[in-house]
């Protein structure tokens, strides 16, 4: 077989490289992603605001958000404004943790569940439910929020112990280890206690019904310090993405960055878990679809899959309230519902890869 001869001066073309129409958006594409998925948070958050078991007109709602006191006013600002608040928080949090979890981890279904935040949430919550004598979801947020990070650092610690530190395999590993015991805990409580399972199971599918707006002033702070630490080690996201080795030549402390990116999934997932419960499949799914836009490159990545985890949240809730009136699908549900057809497509067409450039 004869072997064309590279022309003299010109440069091989990489063996892996992908074809010119396969290259990730740039520059401007992803500036257009990036302010679509803003006109789409307000979008949702405006029919958030407008649809319930009464339909309130786009007016109305401009109204009682400017001011207004008449009509359906009192309900949308006492009522649907806390909840969309914390739908579009609990978004946020729950997409830019999915984003950063499977980054550090190099794991395609890495989630904040992977480490084990939301089962050590679950724990905590089941925990103040049974000894405690909890009764409302406000009491429930800092058991939740505690639980969680406390699971999210277990798992790091086991995961770090060993030879290579915090690996992204040893941290699955672990946070399966650390799910599995939790949940384990979490069920035993439940089923020596119906009071507890009662109260639990309400909790448990992720809802954002009877939520008032202090819960969401309470969490805003954690969120917003997860999101500013994500965002600022999305350079140090890409240089771990090219492998430990590789990022480590290019003076990226590698331990350190994973360190961090888990401090910022803990701090968002626990939020996130203490204000909806454990809501699922929002920060796996959501990374999957902003990449296909914005490509791996988690300096768009992890903004735009925050703005997308809000989008999906406050969808997800109105949709539940749009097909069970005069009841409603709690946004957990309906979330799992959206997603697991999605994971399943995913799985099919063999896009799940470690996540290395």
């Amino acid at each position: 077989m004869s072997v064309k001869p590279v022309a003299e001066g010109a440069a091989a073309a990489p063996p892996f490289a992908p074809p010119p129409d396969k290259r990730p958006p740039r520059g401007a594409a992803r500036a257009v992603v990036a302010v679509l998925l803003i006109a789409a948070v307000a979008a949702a958050a405006c029919a958030s605001l407008a649809i319930g078991t009464k339909s309130v007109p786009l007016s109305d709602v401009l109204h009682a958000i400017g001011g207004g006191t008449e009509g359906d006013a009192v309900v949308i600002r006492e009522l649907r404004m806390p909840r969309t608040f914390l739908g579009l928080l609990v978004g946020l949090a729950l997409g830019a943790a999915g984003a950063v979890a499977q980054d550090i981890t190099r794991n395609p279904l890495g989630d904040p569940g992977l480490i084990g935040i939301s089962a050590g949430g679950s724990f905590a919550v089941a925990v103040g439910i049974g000894t405690f004598g909890l009764t409302s979801s406000y009491e429930y947020i800092w058991f939740a929020f505690l639980g969680g990070a406390l699971a999210g650092l277990l798992a790091y610690a086991v995961g770090g112990t060993g030879y290579g530190g915090a690996t992204p395999a040893k941290l699955a590993l672990a946070g399966a280890a650390v799910t599995v015991l939790l949940d384990a805990g979490t069920n035993t409580l439940i089923l020596l206690d119906v009071r507890t399972l009662d109260q639990y199971r309400f909790w448990a599918v992720g809802s954002l019904a009877g939520r008032d707006a202090q819960l969401g002033v309470e969490l805003l702070p954690f969120i917003v310090l997860g999101l500013v630490l994500a965002l600022g080690l999305s350079g140090r996201l890409n240089a771990l993405a090219l492998g430990d080795d590789l990022a480590t030549s290019l003076g990226t402390k590698v331990r350190t960055t994973r360190l961090l990116g888990a401090a910022a999934v803990i701090l968002l997932t626990g939020a996130a878990v203490a204000a909806a419960g454990p809501v699922t499949f929002v920060g796996l799914v959501v990374p999957h679809v902003i990449r296909a836009f914005t490509g791996p490159d988690a300096r768009w990545l992890v903004p735009c899959s925050a703005l997308g985890g809000a989008v999906l949240m406050l969808t997800a809730d109105t949709v539940g309230r749009m097909v069970a009136r005069p009841g409603e699908l709690e946004a957990g549900v309906v979330t799992a519902m959206l997603g697991a057809p999605f994971l399943a497509a995913l799985v099919k067409r063999g896009k799940l890869k470690e996540h290395t450039r």
